[in-house]
């Protein structure tokens, strides 16, 4: 680590750095997700089962889960900024290419592997964010990076769907891709050069896996990884479910109006910047449990019987999720020593994406088994451990901004 001072907010280093991490955040996760949107006609043109054609979206997250820790490796033996461009590169060629595959399994080889490239992002930006903003600032510029991944994720679903009708999803899928390669090149143009970070490759004596170890018997590590694992499975479960509640009386709403749901996306675009700046004035943790709570409140509010108040609902759900998770992931890193920064927040978003797949797919058992009533309780169950877990371990841990 350097002793270069890291960039305030009003200097131009540090306008260019958020520019280009909300244009990572969007090549990352609108790639990740554009294949969801078309799934329906993949199964179709690939004459493959409906669950076969969703693995388009699951191995990627899988590749992703799995390469966050070894692109830390890379970021840590040849810097933040290489190893982004690197991966944001790869995953943009693998993103043109996908679209290209006449069956299944050459399809689901490339998303693995675009997977696995789109991993460098998550696994990097946050680590590289605490080393070059102004400690006092970190969690705003948290915020703005976490804003990119929810306009991403949105475009995503929102670009591929409406091509894929207009044509076919070979073409929903590349309009994303192309998008991402546009992306991709204002990251690369507008990204600072790293001057907050020293190669750890030859330090002796601490390896990966004694900095992996150093984070994992980190109680206030493995709090922060909890709310990312909690928060994350519920929030996906919402998403997965919420069709198939909204599909049946009362609501009987057509199958086209419920993709519109992923416009709630945009309350985290507000809320997860807005969530870094109150986190920057008036500590993380009031912050973290202020978007635990907006979740749990607006439970109550899916369970209504009126489309307009679950819509509504579904709002303050998405807002309150994409706060606490602003906080949580920006929180990793700050609160890991310079040298396990990278594995800290890997390992965050690994514990994030494991409840995405985890949690996200056995909580269908329950609303299959039980009805919405039980599901919405569980869901209740997960935010409310995330919020007894942050209450009993980070109230302690001192890091509220100077």
């Amino acid at each position: 680590m350097s002793d270069a001072t890291g960039h305030l907010p009003g200097s131009r280093a540090y306008r260019r750095l958020l520019v280009a991490l909300f244009f990572a955040g969007i090549a990352t996760f609108a790639q990740l997700y554009s294949p969801q949107a078309v799934l329906p006609l993949i199964a179709a043109d690939l004459d493959v089962s409906p669950p076969t054609a969703s693995l388009a979206v699951s191995v990627t997250t899988l590749g992703l889960a799995a390469a966050v820790i070894p692109w830390s490796i890379v970021a840590d033996r040849f810097g933040r900024v290489p190893a982004m461009t690197i991966g944001i590169c790869a995953a943009t060629l693998l993103g043109l290419l996908a679209p290209l595959a006449g069956d299944i399994g050459v399809l689901l080889a490339i998303r693995l592997a675009e997977g696995v490239a789109l991993g460098a992002i998550p696994a990097i930006a946050l680590a590289y964010l605490s080393e070059e903003v102004d400690a006092r600032h970190t969690a705003a510029a948290a915020g703005s990076y976490i804003a990119g991944t929810t306009v991403g994720g949105l475009t995503g679903r929102l670009v591929s769907g409406p091509v894929a009708d207009l044509a076919e999803w070979r073409a929903g899928m590349w309009a994303v891709a192309l998008l991402c390669a546009v992306s991709a090149v204002i990251f690369l143009r507008l990204v600072p050069r790293a001057r907050g970070f020293a190669p750890h490759r030859h330090r002796p004596g601490r390896g990966l896996a004694e900095r992996l170890a150093a984070v994992l018997r980190s109680p206030t590590q493995l709090a922060i990884d909890a709310q990312g694992f909690l928060l994350m499975g519920a929030f996906v479960a919402v998403f997965n479910y919420l069709g198939f509640h909204l599909a049946e009386p009362p609501f009987a709403l057509p199958g086209w109006l419920a993709t519109l749901l992923f416009l709630s996306y945009l309350a985290g675009t507000v809320s997860s910047p807005w969530a870094g700046t109150l986190a920057a004035r008036h500590g993380r943790l009031p912050v973290l449990l202020g978007g635990i709570a907006a979740m749990i409140a607006a439970l109550g509010a899916l369970m209504a019987p009126t489309t307009v108040v679950v819509l509504l609902g579904l709002l303050v759900f998405t807002a309150g999720f994409f706060a606490a998770h602003a906080v949580a992931s920006g929180w990793a890193p700050v609160a890991a020593s310079v040298d396990t920064r990278a594995q800290a927040s890997s390992l965050y978003y690994l514990a994030y994406y494991g409840g995405s797949s985890l949690l996200g797919w056995c909580l269908g058992f329950v609303y299959a088994g039980a009805g919405w009533t039980a599901f919405i309780a569980a869901l209740a169950i997960l935010c409310t451990t995330a919020g007894v877990i942050a209450v009993a371990v980070l109230r302690t841990a001192g890091l509220a901004p100077r």
